[in-house]
């Protein structure tokens, strides 16, 4: 480049010098020639300009075309969620309610003139129970003698235990529940401490 600068220059001087000299003599073709081909190696050709264009112009639709992708995904994952949540809300508020079902339930154990009412109750349970799992919903395992694990469990008290029970769940007043591998509801727990 620099080389291309020094000999345009040296031309440039070269036709100065002549026009001075010979001011009424018109520039030789050599000369115009030489003017001519320096400025044609500086500008691209048609071909490069348009070469350069196409390969911005894919540049360009690349990045869109990848944009609008991220774009189209992140829709979908966020719709998704919005719908996650908003069924997550009613399961939350209807956990109670199969609560409620199985206290019932254990009442009714107790009393045999409720035989007839427990068998309807025990249909309509079964029947809400069902469809609150094909929703998603699954009921946390928790048996007395396992490990208390913050992440799952809500210990409401502490009560003495035998020394195996110490830091361990000793009863499960309310049950936990997941929701498509999320924590919906704690299990409600009292764990046992060193006597």
């Amino acid at each position: 480049m620099q080389k291309e600068k020094v000999e345009e220059k040296e031309l440039d001087q070269n036709i100065e010098v002549n026009q001075e000299e010979n001011t009424d003599q018109p520039v030789t073709e050599n000369e115009e020639s030489g003017a001519e081909a320096a400025t044609a190696e500086e500008e691209p050709t048609e071909l490069e300009k348009l070469s350069i264009e196409l390969s911005e112009a894919k540049d360009k639709y690349l990045r869109l075309y990848s944009e609008f992708e991220n774009f189209r995904r992140r829709t979908a994952k966020e719709r998704i969620e919005l719908i996650g949540s908003a069924s997550k809300e009613l399961i939350e508020s209807l956990v109670p309610v199969l609560d409620d079902f199985e206290r019932g339930l254990k009442s009714m154990e107790e009393n045999e003139e409720m035989t007839p009412a427990k068998e309807g109750t025990e249909l309509i349970y079964n029947k809400f129970k069902k469809i609150l799992e094909s929703k998603g919903l699954k009921k946390m395992e928790v048996n007395k003698g396992d490990d208390f694990n913050d992440d799952y469990h809500e210990a409401i008290t502490q009560i003495p235990a035998e020394e195996e029970l110490a830091g361990k769940i000793v009863d499960v007043v309310e049950n936990g529940y997941f929701l498509s591998d999320k924590v919906v509801r704690f299990a409600k727990v009292v764990t046992g401490a060193k006597s």
